[in-house]
């Protein structure tokens, strides 16, 4: 019995040790499943957040450029609300010439333009007031053509329109400073913003 006894208590023995070596190799084997995984969500998570700071400075990058390009455009529309309010004013100080003036830019003018057959010198309502028959009547005797004044003023701020069968050859202030503007705006600009 005692072998018996003997017997039993080795198997309990050598259990009892196979129990410790197996449950040391299950803590050893869940510690590195454990650190695998740890290793891996940290590689993951690395991932994640570059992948989000990749993301967040392109963001921020394109919030700025878009920024930028908003402060450059609102610049350019400010200096462009400049530059016609410039030729504006032009054309509003040329209305402001004296009769004088406006009789020889008128004469001056028509006397440059190759002009033949009957023409219609066609005045805004100042212009009227300044242009009268006996201006006309020397202006027909320096020019190849029949100029005659429409008593209709036109709608426009200064200068004349020379009529001929329909054909007009327009040379009011504002249609002056238009055919200039292309030439002197980047010269304006030049001036006003340098």
């Amino acid at each position: 019995m005692s072998n018996v006894k003997n017997i039993t208590s080795k198997i309990l023995k050598d259990a009892e040790a196979g129990k410790e070596n197996i449950l040391a190799t299950a803590a050893e084997e869940k510690d590195k499943i454990i650190s695998k995984k740890v290793s891996s969500a940290n590689e993951i998570a690395k991932e994640i957040l570059d992948k989000a700071e990749v993301k967040a400075k392109s963001k921020k990058e394109r919030v700025i450029s878009s920024a930028k390009l908003k402060v450059r455009n609102n610049k350019l529309a400010a200096k462009q609300e400049i530059i016609d309010e410039v030729f504006e004013k032009s054309i509003d100080k040329l209305t402001s010439l004296s009769k004088e003036e406006f009789l020889n830019f008128v004469k001056n003018t028509i006397l440059s333009m190759n002009l033949s057959g009957k023409q219609t010198l066609i005045l805004n309502e100042q212009g009227l007031k300044i242009v009268d028959s006996a201006f006309i009547e020397e202006l027909n005797k320096k020019v190849n053509a029949q100029i005659t004044l429409s008593e209709t003023p036109g709608k426009f701020k200064g200068g004349f329109i020379l009529e001929n069968n329909g054909i007009e050859i327009n040379s009011t202030y504002e249609a002056l400073v238009s055919s200039l503007r292309d030439e002197l705006e980047f010269e304006v600009a030049k001036v006003l913003f340098n």
